[in-house]
């Protein structure tokens, strides 16, 4: 074997008006200089591919299974939400934070609000405050759940994301009485939140929280002690520190590689400095260590949930002097982060005094993330580096924005 190292293919992405095109001359560029040797194959992974989990497109040269390089490609799914964000007030925007990811709505919805509320020095009451965190760890509950079950089929197991689909009705049937909404959700308002719980939301909370536990036993039980997916994931795709900083990973991908930061603990925000939770990091750098940070981290989101429902105070849901439709964002510079299932995310705002803010930069944690994965694939075998990519936990209209 010779010449595993190619040209970027990016190159060749501005010299056709059909991207399509791009392959062919890349494999011909770099066959005839050299760097692509006589028993290589050059393959897609996507952009219709159930293993990438939407419009990801993975560009791969292999020398029989084994990956000599992988190029995640975006641009199938882009619609611009930050130049969005910028020609619309933060009210016609705030439903957007709903659609960059699907899957954790709620905190998206909480980076944007907060982003505004400090950059116009808005108090949120109290128990407005304790209902965020409630719908926030509920919401990343069932994001991590459902990551479980398809990170399972990515490596072959069907039953698993049936058991998973069942957890998140259940939260769905609870997120939808205070959000009306069981996919992209939009519960924050700027001052608080649109709706209060009722005494049916409280009780369904509480009989989840024990149920939830029994269940996990028993995807333990049916998943994690399995053999199969041990040797599937066990020792796959190590990301030490070094490699996680450079490419600003954060999230359960950061924990797994044994660093212990949550922004939630490390930048408090809302009320969480009350809760006592502890933050799972990975005895393994592997994908089977960020599996079991993220099995982890839905036992620390129940122990959140069920202080957040015992802690509960009375009051408003929404400060008395929130802002109304007309009213114009302050001029200055404000940045907000939450911790999201995948990751830090943050979002920065600039105002110059008009309805709408001059500038706005969302932090997506699954962009960095998936930076990452052209270096860990590298040299694994094919089947391995699937593995990797689901491991990251992807969602593509966060990263693709």
């Amino acid at each position: 074997m010779s010449g595993s190292l190619f040209v970027n293919p990016f190159h060749f992405s501005t010299m056709h008006e059909n991207p399509g095109d791009m392959l062919g001359d890349f494999y011909t560029h770099n066959f005839e200089k050299g760097r692509i040797s006589h028993d290589s194959m050059i393959i897609n992974l996507g952009p219709q591919h159930p293993s990438t989990h939407g419009v990801l497109r993975i560009l791969a040269e292999l020398h029989g299974e084994y990956v000599l390089r992988a190029e995640p490609i975006l641009g199938y799914l882009h619609r611009m939400h930050d130049k969005m964000g910028q020609v619309k007030t933060p009210w016609q925007f705030l439903p957007n934070t709903g659609r960059v990811d699907y899957l954790h709505p709620i905190a998206w919805n909480w980076a944007y609000v907060g982003a505004v509320e400090r950059l116009a020095g808005i108090e949120v009451p109290e128990r407005a405050e304790y209902l965020r965190v409630i719908a926030c760890e509920l919401n990343r509950i069932a994001s991590h759940v459902m990551w479980w079950g398809a990170f399972v089929l990515d490596l072959g197991g069907v039953t698993p994301i049936l058991y998973a689909f069942e957890e998140r009705e259940k939260i769905n049937d609870m997120l939808q009485i205070v959000t009306g909404s069981r996919l992209t959700m939009n519960y924050m308002r700027f001052g608080g939140v649109c709706a209060d719980i009722n005494d049916r939301f409280i009780k369904m909370a509480r009989e989840f929280i024990p149920r939830m536990r029994e269940r996990l036993e028993m995807y333990h039980k049916l998943v994690t002690g399995n053999v199969i997916l041990a040797r599937r994931i066990t020792g796959i795709g190590p990301f030490d520190p070094d490699l996680c900083y450079r490419y600003g990973v954060t999230g359960p991908c950061l924990r797994g590689a044994g660093v212990a930061y949550d922004t939630r603990r490390a930048e408090p925000y809302g009320v969480y400095d009350r809760f006592r939770f502890d933050i799972p990091v990975g005895e393994t750098n592997c994908s089977m260590g960020r599996y079991m940070v993220r099995m982890r981290e839905v036992e620390e989101s129940l122990k959140i949930l069920e202080q957040a429902l015992d802690q509960l105070p009375d009051g408003p849901i929404m400060a008395p002097k929130a802002p109304k439709a007309t009213w114009k964002l302050p001029a200055g510079e404000a940045y907000f982060a939450v911790e999201g299932a995948r990751g830090k995310i943050g979002i920065h705002l600039a105002g110059d005094g008009g309805k709408s803010p001059y500038r706005v930069k969302l932090r997506a944690p699954g962009f960095s993330n998936l930076s990452l994965f052209a270096e860990a694939s590298q040299g694994t075998l094919l089947a391995d580096a699937l593995a990797i990519l689901g491991s990251l936990d992807l969602v593509i209209p966060e990263i693709d924005r």
